[in-house]
C-alpha cells in the first residue's frame, strides 16, 4: 500500500471512529496522519509483535486529543486488530478520547492536559542515556500547545544538557481550539527561538511522508532536534480544512456522508 492510499484509509478509519462515538477533535486528528505514517512505517525502531522490547524507540503523542489518528495508525501497523477501534469512546471502554497509557499496545504515555508530553519524553531521554539503551524519544506536539510554559522548560533543559536522543515534531497547522495561533499567542518564528535554546531545527511539509521521513532521520551529534511540520488542520476533507470549529465539533450524518465521499 503506498503512502497516499494508507493515509486515505487511516483518515476513513478516523472519520468512522469519531462519527460513531459522537466525538470531537477530528480536525487535528486528520492533520497529523502523514506524520504518524512517517514515524511508524519509516522511522521508529519498533516491533508490533514485541511492543515492549527494551531498545525500542518511544513515541509520545503530547497533543493527546488527536488520538483517533494515533489509534488508527497503531492498528494499521499491526499492534492490535482494527476491530478494537470499535470500542473508541464506548461506555466502559479504556480506549478514551485522550491517549491513555495501558489502554492499547504501543502507547507509551498518557496525554490530555497539554504541555506534558515533552517533559515526559525528556525524562525518558535522560533514562535512555543513563541506561545506555541507545534508543530515541519522539514527541509530537501542537503549535497551539507550544503556549504552555512546561514545554519551554523542557526545551531549555534539553538544549542545555544536549539531549541528542530527543526529537520533537511540531504540528504546525496554525490553529488552536478558539482560533488562529497568530491571533491568540503568536510564537513564530519557532526556528529562531528553538535555535536560541540550543536545538537543531528543520522545517518540512507535514503531508509528504517521504520528505518527513528523510527529515526525521537526520542525525545531530550534540543537540536535541525539532522538526517543524507544516500541516493543514482537517486535511483531506475540504469543508473541515483550516476551520478551527472542527477542533471540538462532531460531524452530522450529512457531513459524515460528504466526508466519506471525499475520502473515497
Amino acid at each position: 500500500m503506498n503512502n497516499a492510499t494508507l493515509a486515505r484509509e487511516i483518515r476513513k478509519t478516523v472519520l468512522k471512529m469519531i462519527y460513531n462515538a459522537h466525538g470531537s477533535h477530528i480536525g487535528c486528528a486528520m492533520g497529523i496522519v502523514e506524520i504518524l505514517i512517517a514515524l511508524y512505517f519509516k522511522v521508529l525502531n519498533i516491533d508490533p509483535k514485541n511492543p515492549l522490547m527494551q531498545n525500542r524507540d518511544r513515541f509520545i503523542l503530547s497533543k493527546g486529543h488527536a488520538c483517533a489518528a494515533y489509534y488508527a495508525t497503531l492498528a494499521a501497523r499491526g499492534f492490535f486488530p482494527k476491530t478494537k477501534l470499535d470500542q473508541f469512546m464506548a461506555d466502559g471502554s479504556p480506549i478514551a478520547a485522550h491517549v491513555t497509557y495501558g489502554s492499547l499496545p504501543g502507547i507509551e504515555a498518557t496525554a490530555g492536559s497539554l504541555g506534558h508530553g515533552l517533559p515526559i519524553g525528556l525524562g525518558m531521554a535522560i533514562a535512555s542515556k543513563q541506561n545506555k539503551t541507545n534508543n530515541k524519544i519522539y514527541v509530537l506536539t501542537g503549535d497551539g500547545e507550544m503556549d504552555e510554559g512546561s514545554v519551554w522548560e523542557a526545551i531549555a533543559f534539553a538544549g542545555f544538557h544536549k539531549m541528542n536522543n530527543l526529537i520533537m515534531v511540531i504540528d504546525n497547522n496554525r490553529f488552536q481550539s478558539e482560533g488562529t495561533t497568530a491571533s491568540i499567542l503568536n510564537l513564530e518564528p519557532f526556528e529562531t527561538k528553538l535555535t536560541a535554546f540550543g536545538w537543531s531545527v528543520s522545517k518540512t511539509d507535514g503531508h509528504d511522508v517521504e520528505k518527513l521521513s528523510r527529515t526525521l532521520k537526520k542525525t545531530h551529534s550534540s543537540k536535541p532536534y525539532a522538526v517543524i511540520a507544516r500541516t493543514t488542520k482537517g486535511k483531506g476533507i475540504k469543508f473541515m480544512e483550516n476551520d478551527y470549529i472542527w477542533h471540538g465539533k462532531s460531524p452530522s450524518e450529512t457531513e459524515y456522508s460528504e466526508a466519506l465521499k471525499q475520502l473515497a
